[in-house]
């Protein structure tokens, strides 16, 4: 019984040495090339890669820099003057896109338009069906045909 144990530990052994060499032999062709470079630079090149991975642990200890807070941008900011349409649901002075959308939500929500089995698809009442032109819209649909409604 113990030699039927050691020999079949021994193929197990012997594959895990065979792929090693394998890995090993492009790195062998390279020092063939220029081996008297490697032999004297070699001391050098390993001061060097120390310092680069000290380099590295100093820089990821320090804090990230803070970055400047985001500023919101001027396209989206313009004050834009509201159809007739559309100004039924989110008032007749000019506004922002943004705020425009944000109106919209709330009067879909307040009037409890979001289909209730799918809740990206808002059904239209009357005020909304002029703006959107049709009885149901996709909510990402919703800030194109409302954009239209916007000069």
């Amino acid at each position: 019984m113990a030699t039927a144990k050691k020999a079949a530990k021994k193929p197990a052994a012997k594959k895990a040495p065979a792929k090693k060499p394998a890995a090993k032999k492009p790195a062998v062709k390279k020092a063939a090339k220029a081996p008297a470079k490697k032999a004297a630079a070699k001391a050098p090149a390993k001061k060097a890669a120390v310092a680069k991975k000290a380099v590295k642990k100093a820089a990821a200890k320090k804090p990230a820099a803070k970055k400047s807070a985001r500023k919101p941008n001027a396209a989206f900011m313009k004050a834009l003057t509201p159809s007739a349409a559309l100004a039924s649901i989110v008032g007749d002075k000019p506004l922002p896109r943004t705020e425009v959308v944000k109106r919209m939500w709330d009067y879909i929500k307040k009037g409890k338009l979001q289909d209730d089995v799918n809740k990206r698809l808002i059904n239209a009442d009357d005020k909304l069906r002029q703006v959107f032109g049709k009885a149901q819209v996709n909510m990402f649909e919703m800030t194109g045909l409302v954009g239209k409604h916007l000069k």
